[in-house]
């Protein structure tokens, strides 16, 4: 028999595969494959199933809630708006600011934590059914299956010439791609330029700013050649995750697996014929998996980092089971151990690590908005001098209060300071704020010396609504004079 010599480099760029015979004399016989190649169309096969039909289910409800949520408010109020030049972010009734970036960072510190729990225990089904990629991208390929036809129908089309009935199937296509781009541009713009004024003012070129047309435009265009045009190379290519997802992965993580003990070997064969008599395995090689996949690759081939996990190929492979009267589940959400015939931990010291810490970062998160006052009061204490007497034989010290009023309405406020007898505040205790307004406030603040017992002293200072008692903020400074 002839041998294969392993791979070797003649020159960049390309490979030379050597085929020496019985009497290791190389055979004539060679072959140059190049190392880079381009980008082979994929044409996705439709299929039906119950994954399928999960998807359906999450990219309906993802769907209403992107769109339809830009137009819901709540007392006057869109219930989510990114108010950029205001620096105001509404969030279901809540106003949070710069101030707030703590939560922000917590926010993004659980869904960072959450992605990597899920993942660790399921693999990659947000890939699979709800991620915005593969969701606009399903839509896409459902409007293309309408207008174009089937998988076949589609290849068919694009090898023909160029003729009218092409012309119009490819147009009508792209219309409505450039359609729904349109309307999650304009829905995306809407979270940041109140969606009900955007509309009219759009549509009458009312539109004062042209950076609110700059990014509609942008992400019309980041829609239509994301999911129309680059489809899986953003997924392949593009994206982190499918990079990192591998130090996630373990034994016991459920991913799309072909059982290859059960579907080797594979091969074509009729219904009514006992395979197993023939030595073949229930694979019967008919490369529907292959077909339906979107990111093109074959699962046969064991688990690869351009798998998204959404279940195609399991929904094409249990059809074909279904007719050949063979048990379904050839390829399945399983894991290693459970190939290996063993028995798969759900609970283990990853999925623990990672559920402790992401229970923590959510009560954090929680407590932090219950507890959140949407009023923040910054103290400076007056670094040009450490104190001065007065007239009347006082100890002074001056201070710069700053006051930030984060609600939605307008409050009177007193000021008020505590933390050693007799002391008291000699400038002006009550302000009015409106929402979002900044106060600078110079305070001076006096003790009488008979009073000190040391030469430094904490101070609190205390901001109270006058009509709202949960409304109230205190922050800490220093008190310095002598000692009597």
């Amino acid at each position: 028999m002839s041998k294969k010599i392993p791979v070797k480099i003649i020159e960049p760029g390309t490979q030379k595969l050597e085929v020496y015979g019985q009497d290791n004399k190389k055979s004539d016989v060679s072959k140059t494959v190049e190392l880079y190649e381009s980008r082979k169309k994929i044409y996705v096969k439709k299929i039906t199933g119950f994954f399928q039909q999960i998807r359906n289910v999450s990219l309906w409800l993802l769907m209403a809630a992107y769109f339809l949520t830009a137009w819901i408010s709540y007392d006057g109020q869109q219930i989510i708006q990114f108010d950029l030049p205001a620096r105001q972010f509404h969030i279901l009734g809540i106003t949070f600011w710069p101030q707030d970036f703590v939560l922000l960072s917590l926010l993004l510190i659980i869904s960072a934590f959450g992605l990597f729990f899920i993942t660790t225990l399921f693999g990659r089904v947000w890939c699979g059914y709800t991620c915005p990629q593969t969701s606009w991208t399903f839509i896409f390929m459902w409007i293309e299956e309408k207008v174009e036809g089937s998988r076949n129908q589609r290849m068919k089309l694009d090898k023909a010439g160029f003729d009218s009935k092409k012309f119009i199937k490819k147009t009508l296509k792209h219309s409505l791609w450039l359609l729904v781009a349109f309307g999650t541009g304009l829905t995306f713009v809407g979270y940041f330029y109140p969606i009900r004024e955007l509309v009219p003012d759009l549509f009458t070129f009312s539109v004062s700013s042209g950076w609110t047309l700059f990014w509609i435009f942008f992400f019309t265009l980041a829609t239509y050649l994301n999911a129309g045009w680059l489809r899986e190379q953003v997924c392949l290519y593009m994206c982190p995750y499918a990079r990192f997802q591998s130090v996630m992965y373990d034994q016991n993580t459920l991913a799309v697996s072909y059982d290859k003990e059960r579907g080797d070997p594979r091969g074509s064969r009729k219904r009514e014929i006992d395979h197993k008599d023939k030595g073949l395995g229930d694979c019967v090689d008919c490369g529907m998996c292959v077909q339906v996949c979107p990111t093109g690759i074959d699962i046969r081939d064991g688990l690869q980092y351009e798998c998204i996990g959404c279940a195609l190929c399991i929904d094409a492979c249990d059809s074909i089971m279904e007719k050949m009267n063979y048990a379904p589940g050839l390829i399945s959400y399983s894991t290693e151990e459970v190939l290996k015939g063993k028995t798969s931990k759900l609970i283990r010291p990853k999925s623990i690590a990672y559920a402790v810490i992401l229970l923590i970062m959510i009560g954090t998160f929680s407590y932090s908005i219950f507890a959140r006052v949407p009023l923040k009061l910054d103290v400076t204490r007056d670094r040009g001098a450490l104190y001065q007497l007065t007239g009347m034989g006082k100890i002074e010290n001056t201070y710069i209060l700053t006051a930030m009023n984060m609600s939605n309405n307008t409050h009177d406020f007193t000021i008020s300071v505590s933390g050693i007898e007799s002391i008291k505040i000699t400038t002006n205790t009550h302000i009015t704020l409106k929402s979002g307004e900044v106060y600078t406030l110079p305070t001076s603040i006096e003790v009488d010396p008979e009073h000190m017992e040391t030469s430094t002293y904490d101070v609190e200072f205390t901001i109270q609504s006058t009509d709202d008692k949960n409304l109230k903020a205190t922050n800490e400074s220093r008190f310095l004079g002598s000692v009597n």
